[in-house]
């Protein structure tokens, strides 16, 4: 009877091991080129919701500044107003920017991605 055999399972061990696998091992030029694909994509929406961002965020402080010039300090109502359609506009440009952000960068790396998914498809 000293000849037993036990087995454990663990698919979480499995799952790490295979993770660390596949960083070792050599990638297959459709993989990288599929990667390669996704890195760019990626990088078009990243780059507009930046953009989008660096407008937005401070359109809604600016808004929230005027909304308390006219509610908090009432002796600065007229300023507030001011401020709050610096805001609004700031805001309201915002999709607009990310839109013509996204556009730009789609036509900049448009034939990348085609160029990469026709290899792909060739190499099939």
């Amino acid at each position: 009877m000293k000849n037993k055999f036990e087995y454990t399972y663990s698919a979480a061990k499995n799952a790490e091991i295979e993770k660390i696998r596949k960083k070792y091992a050599p990638q297959t030029s459709a993989g990288s080129k599929l990667e390669q694909i996704k890195k760019l994509d990626r990088s078009v929406e990243s780059k507009g919701i930046a953009c989008a961002l660096a407008i937005g965020m401070p359109g809604a402080l600016i808004l929230g500044l005027g909304m308390c010039c006219t509610m908090v300090w009432t002796n600065l109502f007229v300023l507030g107003i001011f401020v709050g359609i610096i805001g609004i506009v700031m805001c309201g440009v915002a999709y607009p920017i990310y839109k013509s952000t996204i556009n730009k960068k789609c036509a900049e790396v448009g034939p990348q991605i085609l160029k990469l998914t026709q290899e792909i498809e060739n190499n099939k």
